[in-house]
């Protein structure tokens, strides 16, 4: 069942296009990796799905309903978390979080308690004398304290330590595995491939790559550690072999997926004593697709 679906979603600022047909499907029960460059489309995408935008084209829907036009009903079953939280000065934390807990008709349980104290939270304190983290502290429990079908997490865990981003992770689990559906845009990459069931990749306002990490990786390069019984000859000349670095009988180099089955067995016949192989990362594929390529994203829409 689809609870996000997006179709050729086009947006113009002018003569500036920050998205150009943007495909994008969420899964009732799946958490989706939404990772791209600064500029790429990210945040405009989350935006219009969240009624804050109108689209210029294309087709936007949540729980089968019009995102600009159904905002009001939608946002009733959604939680979303921005990566700058602005909370009113005034007010203090817990007070915050009431607030959202009242405005979805929701009750307060102990979940909130709980969370205040995983998060390390302080709710007794006005709003204006938090940090940033402590912001982020703040919409995230109100979001997780929420008894929401679909959270959108737009980099969640801007200006956390590591040790509440793990309580993030945690948590972006314990709701997967009550059945809801989570959309996480994240620049940290690890992250990503720790929690995602499925990702995709956008640049310059198009989803270049979507799919599971398994069906990703053959996009991406191989790490293998290999130690031989003679030295290794002539593998630099074999294509598709990057970052090759040889101490006596020790090999260490990166390969394309289609040329793995030639490079060892080439090696083979100088004797193979040990053989390390590593999947490419979820970093090692954006960067695959990113790299060289900065200078295409300049005059990127800033909030894009």
């Amino acid at each position: 069942m689809s609870i996000i679906k997006v179709e050729k979603l086009r947006k113009r600022f002018g003569k500036f296009s920050a998205l150009n047909g943007v495909d994008m499907e969420l899964n009732k029960g799946e958490i989706y990796g939404f990772i791209g460059p600064n500029g790429a489309g990210k945040s405009t995408t989350i935006r219009i799905l969240l009624g804050i935008m109108k689209a210029t084209e294309g087709k936007a829907e949540i729980f089968g309903k019009d995102a600009w036009r159904d905002a009001v009903e939608i946002h009733k079953r959604l939680a979303y978390v921005p990566g700058d939280v602005n909370l009113w000065p005034n007010l203090t934390g817990g007070e915050v979080i009431d607030l959202f807990t009242d405005l979805r008709g929701g009750k307060r349980t102990k979940k909130r308690e709980e969370l205040l104290e995983r998060f390390s939270l302080n709710p007794s304190k006005k709003c204006g004398t938090y940090s940033k983290g402590n912001r982020q502290k703040v919409a995230l429990v109100a979001a997780f304290a929420s008894d929401a079908e679909l959270f959108i997490f737009d980099e969640p865990t801007s200006g956390l330590d590591p040790l509440m981003e793990q309580v993030f992770q945690e948590y972006v689990q314990e709701v997967k595995d009550a059945g809801k559906t989570v959309l996480l845009s994240s620049h940290i990459l690890s992250e990503v491939e720790k929690l995602c069931d499925r990702v995709g990749i956008i640049r310059q306002g198009k989803i270049i790559e979507s799919g599971t990490l398994n069906e990703l990786r053959h996009l991406t390069r191989t790490h293998l550690l290999v130690e031989t019984k003679q030295r290794v000859t002539d593998l630099q000349a074999f294509s598709g072999v990057y970052e090759l670095n040889q101490n006596d009988l020790t090999l260490s180099f990166q390969v394309d997926a289609d040329k793995i089955d030639s490079v060892i067995r080439h090696i083979s016949q100088f004797g193979i004593k040990k053989l390390e192989s590593a999947p490419p990362t979820l970093e090692d594929l954006f960067m695959r697709h990113y790299e060289n390529k900065q200078s295409t994203d300049v005059g990127a829409h800033p909030n894009a």
